[in-house]
Parts: C-alpha cells; sequence; structure tokens
C-alpha cells in the first residue's frame, strides 16, 4: 500500500530541518566536544549535541527529559505541517528510539536527579502537546527503530487501524552508550568518516524526527512523499556485527513490497556510521544488490555532519533523502575523502554536492542483533 507522507519535521545538532538541509549542502561538520561527562574515564571525547542552552547561559545543568523534548516539538510540528487534528480523526503516534530516556534513570541512579517512571515512555510527551492522540507506542529496535515505526505506521494504515499515523524517532546521549563506544577503540575518534579509508569510529549524535503518514488516497495538497514501501529482517547474526546477508534480505524485502526493482532507484542513503565492520559489510551488500545496474545509484551518508543518532537515525536519512530528491541535489558524505575499497564501483558523494533527478529513494538503517530496516520513497517534483 503506498501511504502519503504530508508532514515532516526534524531536530539535529545542526539546528531545525530548514539549517539541517543548509548545512548539510555546506559539508559542515556538527561534532563539538561533549559536554556534561566525565571523558577521561570513557573513551570518547566528541559528540553531535543539540543545543538546549541558552545563548547566553553555557554553563547551565544538563537538561532533563531532553528526548522526550525534542520528540514532542517534532511531532507538533509534523503534524501542524500535514494539517490533521486528532481532536477528530484517529491519529497514532508510534515512536522508535534506541535507548529512551536513559540519560535520565543515568542521572537518577548517579546524581540523584529524579525522575518519573512514566516519563521514560514517550506517552507524556507527546500528550503535553497532541492530548487527543488516539495512542502512543515506543518500540525499541536499536539503530533502525524509526525506519520500523515507520514499518509500522504503514501496517496500521493497510489495516485501517488509524486514519493518519505519526512516525518518530528519538534518542539522547548517555553516559553507558558513549562508554560502550570508547571500550571498542584503540583511541578517542576524532572525527566519523563514513566509508573513508582508516575511519576510526563511531560517535553519537542525539535528535528527534517525526513524519505524518496517511492513506495514499487521503484528499489535499500534494504530500512531500509517497512511501513506497519497507522491508525488513532480524538475521541475529552477532550482538553487534552486521551481515550481509540480512541486509541484502531487507534491501530486496523492501523492493519486493514497494514494487521496484534496483534499477528504480537513483539515491541510497546509506547507514554509513563509519565503524571497521559496517562500512565495508554495507557496501558489499549494495553491490550485490545493485550489480548489473551500471551506473547505479548515488550513495551518501549524513552521520559524519550528525553523528549517528540511533533510533531516529532512518526517519532523518529519509527526510534527506526527500530533500535531495526534491531539489536535485544530493549532498556530499562528510569526513569522506578517500572510500574504502570495498565500496569501489558505488557512486558516493564526496566532496561537493552531487546533480540528482531521481524519483526514487531507498533508505538504509541497520541496529544491533541484526535489526534491519530498509525504505524506499518517491517524491514528485
Amino acid at each position: 500500500m503506498d501511504v502519503a507522507l504530508t508532514g515532516a519535521d526534524l531536530v539535529t545538532c545542526l539546528g531545525d530541518a530548514d539549517a539541517t538541509f543548509a548545512a548539510l549542502y555546506k559539508g559542515v561538520d556538527g561534532s563539538e566536544p561533549l559536554r556534561f561527562y566525565d571523558t577521561g574515564r570513557m573513551g570518547v571525547t566528541r559528540g553531535y549535541h543539540v543545543n538546549d542552552h541558552d545563548a547566553e547561559d553555557d554553563d547551565q545543568d544538563e537538561p532533563s527529559l531532553r528526548a522526550g523534548r525534542w520528540l514532542a516539538r517534532c511531532v507538533a510540528g509534523a503534524v501542524r505541517q500535514a494539517g490533521i487534528d486528532p481532536a477528530r480523526e484517529r491519529v497514532s503516534v508510534i515512536v522508535g528510539t534506541g535507548l529512551r530516556e536513559l540519560r535520565a534513570v543515568e542521572r537518577w541512579a548517579l546524581d540523584g536527579v529524579p525522575v518519573r517512571r512514566r516519563d521514560l515512555h514517550f506517552d507524556a510527551a507527546v500528550r503535553a502537546v497532541l492530548p487527543d492522540v488516539t495512542e502512543v507506542i515506543t518500540v525499541s529496535n536499536a539503530c533502525s527503530a524509526s525506519g520500523h515505526a515507520l514499518a509500522l505506521a504503514q501496517d496500521m494504515l493497510a489495516a485501517g487501524e488509524a486514519d493518519a499515523v505519526v512516525a518518530a524517532g528519538c534518542d539522547a546521549m548517555s553516559e553507558s552508550m558513549l562508554t560502550m563506544i570508547g571500550r571498542v577503540a584503540d583511541a578517542p575518534t576524532a572525527v566519523l568518516q563514513p566509508f573513508q579509508e582508516g575511519r576510526a569510529g563511531v560517535l553519537l549524535g542525539e535528535g528527534a524526527v517525526a513524519v505524518v503518514l496517511q492513506p495514499g488516497t487521503a484528499g489535499g495538497a500534494r504530500p512531500l512523499a509517497t512511501v513506497l514501501g519497507t522491508g525488513l529482517s532480524c538475521d541475529a547474526y552477532h550482538e553487534t556485527a552486521p551481515d550481509a546477508g540480512g541486509i541484502v534480505a531487507a534491501m530486496r524485502d523492501a523492493h519486493s513490497r514497494a514494487g521496484v526493482g534496483p534499477r528504480d532507484i537513483g539515491l541510497v542513503l546509506a547507514h554509513g556510521t563509519g565503524t571497521a565492520l559496517n562500512d565495508p559489510t554495507e557496501a558489499a551488500a549494495l553491490r550485490e544488490v545493485f550489480e548489473g545496474t551500471a551506473p547505479g545509484p548515488l550513495v551518501t551518508g549524513v552521520k559524519g555532519a550528525i553523528g549517528h543518532t540511533s533510533g531516529s537515525a532512518a526517519l532523518m536519512s529519509l527526510l534527506i533523502a526527500v530533500e535531495s530528491i526534491r531539489t536535485g541535489s544530493v549532498p556530499a558524505t562528510v569526513g569522506l575523502s578517500e572510500p574504502i575499497p570495498e565500496a569501489a564501483g558505488l557512486r558516493l558523494v564526496v566532496g561537493e554536492p552531487a546533480d540528482c533527478d531521481a524519483r526514487v529513494a531507498q533508505v538504509n538503517a541497520f541496529g544491533f542483533g541484526g535489526v534491519n530496516a530498509v525504505s524506499i520513497i518517491r517524491v514528485d517534483r
């Protein structure tokens, strides 16, 4: 079932949607020294923070329940753009997240900053801005979580269980997650470089994103995009290492559900984490799926600019794919100058934005445990 994307909003370390898009086209690296954390014992010194601070007060304490606040802002913005009314229509919200409000739990345990347990689910945050939504569902599917939220939203509309569904994602950095990525690196990673030869590893980003989905037959203005299908796989190959077979399965499932073939796809937003394992594995999977389609789709990734935003990564990439097709220009992969050998034959966008006449894009998102989501969208200019 084709689904119309009728509203959208996001917030990243680079700012709101317009600011993020503008910075991506300029090749801005949004990383900075970490705030709030004892970096000396974590093995991580940099990340991609959303700016929660007042301009004149850089020393204030870390705000609490940050992910939920960003989520509420984006959900409200997307619903406003779509022009739907939860008081008169059945509107469900599905939030994909990797960590929920884990940072609030850490601050409760370590610093005595109290948090209500019910606030660790995103129902209260969403209902603070949209009190009349039918339901708020939180799914935690690692770094492909918002891709899974998108798939569930499509299923709900196909089943007639909602008039509109908001698919969303959000995550904030946490001390435990930062410590985990620091333990697998030989030295603190200075810069995230997707598909780069000699890359040093991943850095965390944070933020939120939301899109409104309605049946493709819904009236009103032309949609921002059409979601043709989302393919899923859960290969359970390894706790953290990706598997090319599971990734290929998700891509082919997406193509089948969308009714497209590899030749129909002109742009790929890669997962591209800048890690030792993801990048060659993802490159191999892309080469297998797009073999024989020369010159093949343009391939770019955004984590060099905004970091690995965990549960919100899939939908953030999706909106960047929409903007790329709408404007006919694909932002370059920030941090990439010398691609890895495994990416030979892929049309990676390096150095400067690339002209793009594509109408159909593929968005990759992969998570720990082989929890993969691949979405196919079409944008009619």
